[in-house]
């Protein structure tokens, strides 16, 4: 475990590069920018002719000295960043259709490229992944959720006798992320149990060395106790257990360049209603399943609400669903908005989330029972919530509709935590008068090299969610224009 406390940089070292986030994200470009090189391989050939013809221009240089404007230019896919698009479709050709064409890069690792850089993290690498310990699988098809290098079925296929799908669960893609790490030597990279507290634009000094990034923060330390001394270094205590202290020390480094990787996980997004906090009212799908552990619900039950119309909201309803429990489900959009999640995903891929839609089109509250236990309320809003468990949906032309509820479960999205940057960090998002949200407002960056264009110098990037990149398999996207624009910059 990397001790940060002994890299203080007082010797003015400047790390070239420092990533503020460990899952996915960070994960992929540390790879990148370890000396993991990506290149047209001498058989490689790609089902776009036009891309394929592209790429075979200058076979020689790798993906990150490539112009990768003209390389996406042409290109569609599931993702509004043009070079995700690329780099997704260079990884998993076709995959959109279900098929498995082979890739037509190979992987190099030319360590002379390699760039120093630091990866920070509050837990182990994998990031969010590591607090999504439920039963549910995942959203993707496993390949979906592989980072370059190690195909994520292969390793199943070694951890588990069967593969009965092509899905996986969180528990076993955290396990995949932090097995990646070591796999591919990354670890020495890897600084985890941070919380970085400040990213501060310092000035240059006056012995000449450059204007450069701050980034502090405290680093979670687990120490033995000496008699009743404890290391002087240490900055708090946080338990004790009489052989044993988990104590947090302050670090602070210099970068030229900060990448923010955080994700959009940290703090749920809340409706601003009346009655919000009412216990009954939740804000995470684990509440859902930590209520039905406590055998708290049931086919007796009064309905379960569930507020919103994403992938999250789905799984609430088919957990609910299966248990029997009825539901009643309110969002914004009309279920024909072409916004909304399930008009975006391939129906072979996904059946049960198209049932969901089936469901939320067809069974609308005012009309005919299709799907018993289970009501829709298309372009409704919540108006409030009331103390004798009743919620109040109103309609987008005013109409009211008061439904008792047993559970509540609002599941709206999540704002990222940036409280380390000023204001925020909403000076960096597409529009400056909103929080910065990962749907509504993500931070405003370059589409080809993800430098965050309100930024207060140059040299901090954005990736992932904070870019709008909800899905593992586009933000690998994010790791190649940044890395190869530091390549370029070198």
């Amino acid at each position: 475990e990397m001790d940060l406390h002994h890299k203080e940089t007082t010797s003015g070292e400047i790390l070239p590069v420092v990533i503020i986030g460990n899952g996915p994200s960070g994960i992929c470009l540390s790879y990148l920018l370890s000396g993991y090189t990506p290149y047209l391989s001498a058989e490689g050939c790609h089902p776009n002719p036009l891309l394929h013809s592209k790429l075979s221009e200058r076979p020689h240089l790798s993906l990150l000295e490539q112009d990768l404007e003209y390389l996406c230019e042409g290109l569609e896919g599931r993702s509004s960043n043009p070079v995700a698009v690329l780099f997704d479709s260079l990884l998993l050709p076709d995959s959109d259709f279900g098929l498995d064409h082979t890739s037509p890069l190979e992987w190099r690792y030319e360590p002379e490229r390699a760039v120093p850089h630091l990866v920070l993290g509050k837990g182990p690498p994998g990031g969010a992944w590591h607090a999504m310990e439920g039963s549910m699988l995942t959203l993707s098809l496993a390949n979906w959720m592989e980072l370059p290098g190690l195909k994520l079925k292969d390793w199943m296929r070694d951890k588990r006798r069967n593969v009965r799908n092509d899905r996986a669960t969180p528990a076993e893609i955290a396990s995949y992320y932090e097995h990646y790490v070591s796999k591919m030597n990354l670890e020495q990279n890897f600084a985890c149990g941070t919380t970085v507290t400040a990213v501060t634009r310092e000035s240059g000094q006056q012995d000449g060395s450059p204007p450069c990034w701050r980034v502090s923060g405290l680093q979670r330390r687990d120490g033995e106790i000496l008699g009743d001394k404890v290391n002087p270094n240490f900055y708090v205590v946080l338990c004790l257990d009489g052989c044993s202290v988990t104590e947090e020390v302050p670090f602070s480094l210099l970068a030229h360049n900060v990448v923010l990787a955080t994700g959009t996980h940290d703090v749920p997004a809340r409706l601003g209603v009346d009655g919000e906090s009412l216990p009954f009212v939740c804000h995470s799908f684990w509440e859902l399943e930590a209520a039905i552990a406590r055998g708290e619900l049931d086919q007796s039950s009064d309905p379960v609400l569930v507020v919103g119309a994403g992938l999250t909201a789905a799984d609430a309803v088919l957990t609910a669903h299966h248990l029997n429990t009825s539901v009643c489900h309110a969002f914004r959009r009309s279920v024909t908005d072409p916004g909304l999640i399930f008009n975006q995903l391939p129906k072979l891929l996904y059946p049960e989330y198209h049932k969901v839609h089936q469901m939320m089109t067809q069974q609308q509250h005012h009309s005919p029972s299709s799907y018993p236990g289970y009501l829709s309320f298309p372009c409704h809003r919540v108006a409030a919530f009331r103390p004798d468990q009743k919620c109040v949906l109103e309609s987008d032309s005013g109409e009211q509709t008061v439904v008792r509820v047993s559970k509540a479960l609002v599941l709206i999205g999540a704002h990222p935590n940036l409280s380390f940057l000023r204001d925020n960090g909403r000076s960096l998002g597409i529009n400056r008068d909103e929080p910065i949200s990962c749907r509504r407002n993500p931070i405003d960056v370059d589409p080809f090299t993800n430098m965050v264009l309100a930024a207060d110098g140059p040299g901090m990037y954005a990736m992932g969610p904070l870019v709008g990149e909800n899905f593992v398999r586009f933000l690998k996207g994010g790791a190649l224009a940044i890395a190869g624009d530091l390549w370029k910059r070198r």
